[in-house]
């Protein structure tokens, strides 16, 4: 795993409650990677594990990291009526 995936892993997990052995986990595979500059294959798979269970619940609103976004369904463009002076200004 490289840094970035590390960040980005580490953003989502933000957003999320986390339990104290979880916490404790994260700390120690961001401790590991910042000294040894990588992660053991074990720490990876359950970091990735940890965003997937993490990322099919609900985020935690109160966490720092929290942004708010509003889901809402694509708004259909309308279709722009010509008027004569754009025919004539167009061709």
């Amino acid at each position: 795993m490289n840094k970035e995936r590390l960040e980005w892993v580490m953003s989502g997990l933000n957003r999320y409650a986390l339990s104290k052995t979880e916490e404790q986990f994260v700390k120690t595979a961001v401790e590991d990677f910042d000294k040894n500059h990588a992660l053991s294959e074990r720490q990876e798979e359950r970091l990735e594990t940890l965003y997937k269970e993490k990322s099919s619940s609900k985020p935690n609103r109160n966490a720092p990291g929290y942004f708010s976004f509003k889901e809402s369904p694509p708004k259909k463009a309308k279709a722009r009526r010509l008027f004569a002076k754009d025919v004539l200004t167009a061709s």
